[in-house]
């Protein structure tokens, strides 16, 4: 078994890396090498020497493949901004070959590969380029987490609409619920359903400690 995943969402804060995480340890308790791969991360801490950010530290925690943290996250940045101008403040441009390059070399050790993009679908990465067209660029699954809030049901059509339109594959979406207030929850999900054809995955109540080895219990991948 040789496959990967990318796992985009409705916003940023919608639980990507909460999902992403999940996943590899899903794949973990299946009897498979699975890691995560976040290739752009802001708002890093320096430990040890090391810029890392909580989500990079969170999907290394899940994973069960060893391996170096610039193939994990090939870029980290300090500061906690969108990632094209936290690049910029660095000097660094980000570049598409850089990051496949750290996805190919993870897949020679990992019969899975789940990678977390950062912000939405469409944030800009730099001056030329944005989240989308590294997806477009590695060509795996797309896997859509939608942030159950006020407001979701657009922000996850107009994700499911900009994924299909540059052929990627939709091969499922996990409801996550953000907003513990959520008004017509059923009605939400109903209308979700509806009008997204990939499966849903999974639904994820809201909690207020949430971790992925609970939630990994919530969503199903086959």
């Amino acid at each position: 078994m040789k496959s990967g995943y990318f796992i985009t969402g409705t916003d940023t804060g919608v639980g990507k890396t909460l999902i992403a995480s999940a996943l590899v340890h899903q794949f973990v308790q299946n009897g498979h090498k699975a890691v995560g791969m976040k290739p752009v991360a802001a708002g890093c801490e320096m430990v040890d020497g090391k810029l890392i950010s909580q989500d990079v530290a969170t999907l290394i925690k899940a994973s069960n493949v060893n391996a170096p943290l610039e193939l994990i996250n090939p870029y980290a940045f300090a500061g906690a901004y969108a990632p094209h101008i936290a690049a910029q403040q660095a000097g660094v441009e980000i570049e598409l070959a850089t990051i496949q390059k750290a996805y190919q070399a993870l897949a020679e050790h990992a019969d899975v590969v789940i990678v977390e993009g950062v912000g939405g679908f469409c944030v800009p990465l730099s001056n030329n380029l944005n989240s989308a067209d590294l997806a477009v660029h590695l060509n795996i699954p797309i896997i859509l987490v939608v942030g159950l809030r006020l407001g979701c049901l657009n922000h996850a059509l107009l994700t499911v609409e900009a994924i299909e339109a540059r052929g990627l594959r939709l091969a499922g979406w996990v409801a996550n619920t953000i907003d513990p207030a959520i008004l017509m929850f059923d009605d939400n999900m109903q209308s979700l359903k509806q009008r997204i054809k990939a499966p849903c995955l999974g639904v994820v109540s809201w909690q207020k400690d949430a971790n992925f080895e609970r939630v990994a219990n919530y969503i199903s991948i086959k």
